[in-house]
């Protein structure tokens, strides 16, 4: 089978969040299967472009039909030893030489040109897929583009779509005119393309994809829910016989702590005392006292509202009193940014504050950290958990999307589950669960075997992919 995997990010190229950790890892785990073809297309961002270290092959350049415009594309592909795997980017220096991935005003019109440039792209590689695998509302056009100008095409008629929602938050939601201007549909798509008095991509991609799936089981439910669907409840619960959820796994080979060469020391579920020589080296690093006794608690995570930062916030002064550890790792709101670094001067020896990006940093606090704190409003999946655990550090979670199906609450008599979860949305019902983990922490006996238990928790795509392929299959057989 061939798929064509469609990312407005993927690791190691550009990353801005899980969508890059998804992107690397599903396409590498798909390419493993027998029979398979994947190929992986990005846009040509400037930062790509500009990277020293990456060879990149220029394949071709044609141009693409936008509304009135016909718009130049580069086709360039990564030099790779992988055959079944390929990354392919497409150039246009107008829309992608630019500092940032997003944030841009024009974003609408950058994206739909990407999105129709991937489908003009197959003709000139005569390379047709089964499935094109579209990711968030940056690809969301992909199916919509395929049914109103390409099914007329013999080539093009048995490519099937699947559209993967990563948060419904971000929908692409454009004035209604975007459709004559940019996207030159016909008269009667803009029914399609319409809803909430403007044109909405990602409810578009509902309507014309053969599937869509996000990123966990729990997420697939709640999304059908007015809370966490942001508007689009009654449009996924219409398409709900074609709505599945999977659950992301991340790279095992990245994150492996008896191999990570960003860490102190290496270790295995069998030599966790060398945890604890990474955890004396984070204190080090990161100023904080060098104690063995107390817990350290961890968030890598971009300090906005519903990441539970304002859970956080409320019950500050209480973490503060009691005896553990609190690292911050991440960047967001200035309203968070300023707290945690007022909290990190008044309390140096118990608080870090790092209001940076800092892939080497995470990957050593993930190592060196006890517990793991996501208090998230909502989280589709969640990738923090996964990678925590495979570090043998704690997660203590909201029981929401992702973060309820793969951590389930630990139980001291029966030694099953892994973490600490609460499931208001409440302050002090997470402060509860943050002591619960710090209690646990002293009784060593437990907390070992605990740590053996989430270290053993298969994260990997292994079970994911699987699911994936049936999804596929489910659209091509």
């Amino acid at each position: 089978m061939k798929i064509l995997f469609a990312s407005s990010e993927a690791a190691p190229y550009i990353k801005t969040g899980g969508l890059g950790d998804v992107a690397s890892a599903l396409p590498k785990a798909l390419a493993e299967s027998p029979n398979t073809e994947v190929c992986v297309f990005l846009p040509y961002y400037k930062a790509i472009k500009d990277d020293p270290d990456l060879e990149l092959e220029y394949i071709t350049n044609f141009t693409v039909p936008l509304a009135w415009r016909n718009v130049y594309a580069g086709l360039f592909r990564a030099v790779s030893k992988r055959k079944k795997l390929q990354y392919y980017f497409i150039d246009n220096e107008y829309y992608f030489y630019r500092d940032g991935c997003y944030g841009h005003y024009d974003d609408g019109e950058r994206f739909a040109f990407y999105s129709k440039a991937i489908l003009e792209s197959l003709q000139h590689l005569d390379w047709y897929p089964d499935v094109i695998h579209a990711n968030d509302w940056q690809t969301a056009l992909i199916p919509v583009f395929l049914r109103a100008f390409y099914m007329n095409v013999e080539k093009y008629k048995p490519i099937h779509t699947l559209f993967t929602i990563h948060n419904m938050e971000y929908q692409g939601r454009f004035p209604n005119a975007f459709v004559d201007e940019v996207l030159g549909l016909p008269e009667d798509w803009k029914g399609t393309m319409h809803f909430d008095s403007c044109t909405n991509l990602m409810k578009a991609a509902i309507h014309t994809s053969d599937h869509v799936s996000t990123v966990s089981r729990t997420y697939a439910h709640e999304i059908q829910d007015p809370y966490y669907a942001h508007g689009l409840h009654g449009v996924l619960r219409q398409h709900s016989y074609k709505l599945s959820g999977v659950v992301n796994g991340i790279d095992t080979e990245v994150f492996d702590p008896a191999t990570d060469p960003l860490l102190y020391s290496d270790f295995t579920a069998d030599t966790l005392e060398k945890k604890q020589e990474n955890k004396r080296f984070l204190q080090e690093r990161l100023g904080l006292a060098t104690r063995d006794d107390v817990p350290m608690i961890v968030m890598i995570t971009r300090l906005v509202g519903h990441k539970g930062v304002d859970l956080v916030q409320a019950v500050m002064d209480d973490l503060m009193r009691d005896d553990l550890q609190l690292v911050i790792i991440g960047t967001g709101e200035r309203q968070y940014e300023d707290m945690f670094r007022a909290y990190a001067a008044n309390f140096s020896a118990k608080m870090s504050a790092n209001i940076i990006f800092d892939n080497t940093l995470a990957h050593q606090a993930y190592a060196g950290a006890d517990l793991v704190l996501m208090p998230s409003k909502q989280e589709p999946c969640g990738l923090t958990q996964l990678i925590a655990m495979r570090y043998g550090t704690i997660p203590i979670v909201r029981e929401t999307g992702g973060l309820f199906d793969t951590v389930p609450a630990f139980n001291i008599e029966t030694g099953e589950g892994n973490g600490f979860t609460f499931k208001s949305y409440n302050a002090h019902d997470m402060l509860d669960a943050v002591r619960r983990g710090v209690s646990l922490f002293h009784d060593k006996e437990h907390w070992t075997a605990l740590q053996k238990s989430v270290m053993a928790y298969d994260s990997s795509w292994k079970r994911s992919v699987q699911e994936y392929w049936d999804i596929y299959h489910s659209m091509v057989d």
